[in-house]
Formats: structure tokens, sequence, C-alpha cells
């Protein structure tokens, strides 16, 4: 039962709409490869701009550019899922409990609650 669980993917099927043999061009599922990678390259780089922005109208503004390059690396994401292009592993439910329970002791230690 474990080792069945752990196989299990999260995916929509392939949309067929690939080559069967890749050459050296792009295809579609590159290009939103590369826009996906992209994205969260200028996510990471922009959450540290944000972060360190000592002027508020370009705190503003960075923050702005990273909502958008957030969304549009969630829309990618969302497209490529939908196309049967990017699959995920379904975790174990233990696991799953454990990182719950985990997460759960933390709020314990809010001053506030």
């Amino acid at each position: 039962m474990q080792n069945q669980q752990q196989n299990k993917q999260i995916a929509n099927p392939s949309t067929g709409q690939l080559p069967k043999v890749k050459t050296p061009e792009m295809n579609e599922r590159d290009f939103m490869n590369d826009g996906l990678s992209t994205c969260k390259y200028l996510t990471d780089s922009l959450n540290v701009a944000v972060r360190e922005a000592s002027h508020d109208q370009l705190y503003q503004e960075f923050l702005q550019i990273l909502e958008e390059t957030h969304q549009s690396s969630r829309d990618l994401f969302n497209l490529m899922f939908k196309k049967g292009w990017y699959k995920l592993e379904a975790a174990e439910q233990q696991k799953v409990d454990q990182a719950h329970q985990q997460f759960s002791n933390y709020s314990t230690q809010f001053p506030y609650q």
C-alpha cells in the first residue's frame, strides 16, 4: 500500500500537441517551461528588491511588479498543468499529517493567540 501511494502522480492527460521526436527547435512546452523558470527567477529577485527598497514609491513599484510576476507564473503553471505538461507527486497522508502537527505546534509559540 505504501509503495503504491508513493508512485501516485497528480496530472492531466497530455494534450498530444508535442512532436513525437524532440528536435533542437523549441516547442510550445519548451517556451512555457522557459517562461515559468524566468518568472520563478524574477520573483526571487524581486522579493529581495521589495524587501530592501528604501524609497516608498520604489517599494510600491517593485511590489506591483512582484505581484504581476507571481500571477504570471501561476497562470503559466495552470496552463501547463491543464495541458498535462506539469505533474505533481501525491504526498503520503502520514507525511501530510506530520507536517500539519509540526506547524500546529508552532502556533503555541506565537505571543498573541
